[in-house]
């Protein structure tokens, strides 16, 4: 049996990229260094963290020691940790990282150093790292660990990425890349400011088998509004057939940096063990976002996260990170 192993499940460690002074946060480095120092230390609370740097000793320098807290050297282009980086798949017994390609979402920026990252970092983990046939970034795609994954017509089907690939073909690829027998793809919802090509992961996650979180907005003179209504409407759909439980997560109020409307979401939230850490923006939806969670998660603690650097870069939390699942151990 092989299947995408869900983000909900037990994990090993969380990776992430720290910011450099090539990397597109050079001009606020120290603010957007600042707030992946944040995001570090929240999650070292709770399970351990790999942090890819281009310098260990200086960024060592940065952090407390923690029994938590491991490094590695290499140098990328950026920071998106989520696109970039292996996904775990269980095969069999075995879990195994697979490696896809990243061309930079669709050729839209230099991404070589990245998409040559996890081989270069395959020996920090103790699993086989095995190289998929397939452009494909992990915010692309969510797994609710069983038989489906949720992903986006405009981003998996978009030809800047598979162009040779019908969207039976890619279902059939992505059937046996993951093991999933569902895939579902949404064909409304976006975020202004998002140069992903509207990744799942902004959108609606799982976050069990059966329960998917998503985007709604509720003011009519959005220009989100329209778009979100369908995609609600898709989800609902496909809730009625698979029997799937929703909830919604309000649409932030329009957040702006040099003039420019930014992808700030709640849906971009990070599963770690025992908490979840959930992105706020400096805006009056925040305290409503994080009450959803906490009703949503009685058992688990909940972490608002002060995410409003990271959207400047068109990204937040779960896309500057990615978990690694239990099982896998870290070996560097």
């Amino acid at each position: 049996m092989r299947r995408l192993i869900a983000e909900f499940e037990e994990q090993s460690f969380t990776q992430i990229i720290f910011p450099h002074a090539k990397s597109d946060w050079a001009e606020y480095l120290e603010e957007a260094q600042n707030t992946f120092i944040n995001i570090i230390n929240a999650i070292i609370k709770y399970q351990k963290c790999l942090v890819v740097c281009d310098n260990i000793e200086s960024v060592k320098k940065r952090f407390s020691p923690n029994a938590n807290l491991y490094f590695t050297e290499y140098e990328t282009n950026d920071t998106w940790a989520r696109d970039c980086s292996a996904l775990c798949v269980q095969d069999g017994s075995d879990i195994k990282l697979l490696d896809f390609t990243f061309t930079g979402w669709g050729g839209k920026f230099e991404a070589s150093k990245d998409n040559a990252m996890t081989q270069s970092l395959k020996e920090c983990y103790d699993k086989e790292v095995v190289k998929a046939d397939l452009i494909l970034e992990g915010g692309g795609v969510e797994s609710n660990g069983v038989d489906t994954i949720l992903t986006t017509s405009e981003c998996m089907l978009n030809k800047n990425r598979n162009a040779a690939l019908s969207k039976e073909l890619m279902t059939q690829k992505l059937q046996k890349l993951f093991g999933m027998s569902k895939i579902l793809y949404l064909n409304h919802g976006y975020l202004a400011g998002d140069d992903t090509d509207s990744h799942i992961d902004t959108l609606a996650r799982f976050v069990d088998e059966k329960t998917i979180m998503y985007v709604k907005c509720e003011d009519k003179s959005d220009e989100h509004f329209k778009e979100l209504k369908l995609m609600e409407d898709e989800l609902k759909a496909y809730a009625r057939e698979y029997n799937f439980k929703l909830i919604a997560l309000p649409m932030s109020d329009a957040c702006y940096f040099e003039g420019e409307r930014l992808p700030a979401t709640y849906a971009n939230f990070l599963f770690v063990n025992r908490a979840v850490l959930v992105p706020i923006y400096g805006v009056k939806q925040d305290a409503e976002a994080l009450e959803i969670f906490k009703k949503t998660f009685p058992t688990k603690e909940i972490v608002g996260v002060d995410c409003f650097t990271l959207i400047k870069q068109h990204g937040s939390l779960h896309c500057v990170t990615m978990n690694f699942a239990s099982g896998v151990t870290l070996a560097c």
